[in-house]
């Protein structure tokens, strides 16, 4: 087991920014371990400090089942700390919630029952956001429930935890920051926010698309913030082991190919006819991303097989593997099926539970399949392998970024390998050229349709 002094020196400073302030955030890069140094502060308070009795972890599904307790059972000096996990049915969350218990965890799809059920008064004197992240949106339900609870005076502590504070933007950030703060330092609403640093951006009469930020305001955001909120980079603080990035570039038969085409331009000019908003640029884009993929549903969610191009690459990646575990990102539910298939003679397994975690870093999966949306936070598999296949891409940075730091982590000690599958001449590229330059607007798939309608129409 590990003890205190196994602590890296950034671990400690950590810990003692979340002592010194009562409401804080940790923007720390994948693999530096806010887990253990949120748990060593939280230790620290209760039983050094006699400050706090208690604390409510907010976390998605898959971490708050497994990360936070397995962590404290690594550490001598967190072994003993009593968790109470807040899942399973009505029943079984209310008993958790009675429980004698150190630390409580609660997946964040639970928040709001969890405020509903008392009154906005959350019994817990520390509230830790693990993922901050995924409480950027200030429209959503779970947003606005721990808004209303923050307000109590009760809770005396809050930490939160995330590497990507501002995936898309920095309009993401108000609401994180209000959540910490309660509007001291970004503005008590985003309209105030809003108003203060940004300008409207793409418009359309009374509807704003996105906001561009003023000059300087980036800086000025930042500085606002900096008394409580500290940001690390793995790269500074870690020697991380060799990552490749291979973009494994495929071709359609030519038969194929024109009907992508065909279809490309026959779904583009459709969708030409009328100003393009982003919900049915996200639709298209999901079509033409399917068609890439191997399938494509129909209206009736039907999908229908058009080739097996990535299946066959898929196949020859893990035989050239030799045995070496490959974890498998999946998009859509035709791509998991296919995969599951094509793949039966590897006994492949989709990550769904404890067990599968546990097999997987024993190194007993050779073939791991996972969604990004449901592995992208938090879960520690760097011991099972170090190897990724991305067989489907995703839009979002800031899963494409959490999902590859499963494996390329603090703890990993093998070279690791990222492969892309990407179709040539299909939207694919489009998806790897936003990713590989870390493009964070909101607005890039947006664009990616526009351009598509463009240059159809000019063909015309």
């Amino acid at each position: 087991m590990l003890n205190e002094s196994n602590l890296h020196n950034y671990q400690r400073a950590c810990i003692e920014h979340i002592i010194r302030n009562k409401n804080c955030g940790l923007f720390l890069d994948m693999g530096l371990g806010k887990t253990v140094s949120t748990l060593t502060a939280f230790n620290d308070l209760k039983f050094d400090y006699c400050e706090i009795l208690n604390a409510l972890v907010i976390a998605p599904k898959r971490v708050t089942e497994t990360v936070w307790q397995e962590e404290s059972e690594k550490w001598t000096h967190l072994k003993h700390l009593r968790f109470s996990k807040i899942i399973g049915s009505e029943s079984q969350r209310i008993a958790a919630l009675h429980a004698k218990a150190d630390i409580y965890l609660i997946s964040r799809d639970n928040i709001a029952w969890l405020c509903a059920y008392f009154g906005g008064h959350l019994p817990y004197d520390m509230l830790i956001i693990d993922e901050l992240s995924s409480f950027k949106s200030y429209n959503s339900k779970r947003f606005k429930s721990l808004r209303l609870a923050r307000q109590h005076v009760n809770i005396k502590r809050v930490v939160g935890l995330t590497g990507t504070p501002a995936p898309n933007s920095f309009i993401d950030l108000w609401a994180q920051i209000w959540l910490l703060d309660m509007g001291e330092r970004l503005g008590k609403n985003i309209t105030s926010y809003r108003n203060r640093w940004f300008k409207p951006g793409r418009t359309n009469g009374q509807i704003v698309f996105n906001y561009v930020l003023l000059n300087g305001a980036e800086q000025e955001i930042m500085h606002r913030i900096s008394d409580i909120c500290i940001s690390m980079q793995s790269a500074d603080y870690l020697t991380m082991p060799v990552r490749t990035d291979n973009y494994i570039q495929l071709r359609l038969p030519d038969k194929i190919q024109k009907a992508y085409d065909d279809f490309e331009r026959s779904q583009v000019l459709q969708l030409g006819e009328e100003e393009v908003g982003a919900l049915s640029a996200a639709a298209l884009s999901n079509k033409l991303l399917q068609f890439a993929n191997g399938s494509i549903y129909d209206e009736n969610h039907f999908a229908h097989s058009i080739h097996e191009v990535k299946l066959d690459a898929a196949k020859e990646i893990i035989e050239n593997a030799n045995g070496q575990p490959v974890l498998i990102a999946w998009t859509y539910q035709f791509d998991r099926d296919r995969l599951m298939d094509a793949l039966k003679s590897y006994s492949p397994r989709e990550l769904k539970t404890a067990k599968d975690i546990n097999d997987w870093n024993a190194g007993s999966i050779q073939v791991m399949l996972a969604h990004p949306a449901s592995a992208g936070h938090g879960l520690n598999l760097q011991a099972g392998g170090s190897i990724i296949l991305w067989y489907g891409l995703t839009w979002s940075l800031e899963l494409y970024q959490q999902f590859n730091a499963r494996l390329y982590r603090q703890g990993q000690d093998r070279h690791v390998i990222i492969n892309h599958l990407v179709m040539q001449k299909t939207h694919d590229e489009d998806v790897v050229k936003a990713l590989r330059n870390k493009d964070l607007k909101q607005n890039a798939l947006l664009l990616s349709i526009k351009a598509k309608i463009e240059k159809y129409k000019n063909l015309q």
